[in-house]
């Protein structure tokens, strides 16, 4: 997700949902959550759910967790 230029990981969860955990500036990670609401193709994106946290850095790349 480097074309984002933003931080982090996301996973599969086993119920179906997907969970991010996202860092970078707010227009980079704004466009990935914009993103996100259309997901990728033959995704079914039923909700967005977003939780604002306080900056941490500690992440200096983004992963696909399994």
């Amino acid at each position: 997700m480097f074309f984002f230029d933003v931080f982090g990981w996301v996973k599969n969860l086993k119920d179906g949902r997907v969970e991010a955990i996202l860092e970078g500036n707010e227009e980079n990670v704004s466009r990935l959550v914009e993103w996100a609401h259309a997901g990728p193709a033959n995704a079914i994106v039923e909700d967005v759910e977003i939780r604002n946290e306080k900056f941490t850095g500690e992440f200096s790349k983004f992963d696909v967790l399994y």
